[in-house]
C-alpha cells in the first residue's frame, strides 16, 4: 500500500506541476481579449508672475561737481517674467532740486522716456535687467555747501 501510496502522489504533484502552467495560461488568454482601457491626463503648469527689484542702489545723497550741479547714479536690477514686460517710473520727490536729467547706460530691451516731470523706463519682455542710471541735477538752492537728500522716487508697474 506505501509504494501504491507513493506512486499516486508523485503522479498527482506532476501532474499539479504540468496542469499549473496550463491553467494560467488560458487565464492569460482570457485577459489579453478584454477590452483594453485608455484615458489622458491633462496636466497644467502653473508659474505665478514674478515682478521683484533685486537692487535699488543709489547715494544717500547727491554729490556736488565743480559747477554747482548735483548728480548721483542709480543702479536698478529688476527680475519679471511677466510677459509684456514692466516699467519704471522716476519722479522727483524734492523741490529742492531742478533741472533734472537722466541717462541710462544701454541695456538691450529697455528703453528711456521723458514723461513731463519723470522719466519712464520699460521693457516689453520677461528676463532680467541691469539698468545704471545716471543723475544730473541744476545748481543747489541749498547753496554750495549742503547736498540734498536723494530726491528720486522710484515705482515699478507691470505691463
Amino acid at each position: 500500500m506505501k509504494p501504491a501510496y507513493r506512486r499516486f502522489s508523485a503522479l498527482a504533484v506532476s501532474l499539479g506541476l504540468v496542469l499549473a502552467p496550463a491553467a494560467s495560461q488560458g487565464e492569460a488568454q482570457w485577459a489579453s481579449s478584454a477590452p483594453t482601457a485608455s484615458g489622458a491626463l491633462d496636466f497644467r503648469i502653473v508659474i505665478p508672475p514674478v515682478m521683484r527689484v533685486l537692487e535699488n542702489s543709489h547715494p544717500p545723497q547727491l554729490t556736488s561737481g565743480a559747477d554747482g550741479s548735483l548728480g548721483g547714479q542709480q543702479r536698478l536690477v529688476v527680475l519679471s517674467n511677466m510677459k509684456r514686460g514692466f516699467c519704471v517710473t522716476l519722479r522727483l520727490r524734492s523741490p529742492d532740486v531742478e533741472q533734472w536729467q537722466v541717462r541710462a547706460a544701454p541695456e538691450p530691451g529697455v528703453t528711456l522716456q521723458a514723461a513731463g516731470q519723470a522719466y519712464r523706463l520699460c521693457s516689453d519682455r520677461p528676463g532680467r535687467y541691469t539698468m545704471v542710471l545716471q543723475h544730473e541735477f541744476g545748481p543747489s538752492a541749498h547753496g554750495a555747501g549742503a547736498a540734498p537728500a536723494w530726491p528720486v522716487q522710484t515705482d515699478i508697474t507691470t505691463l
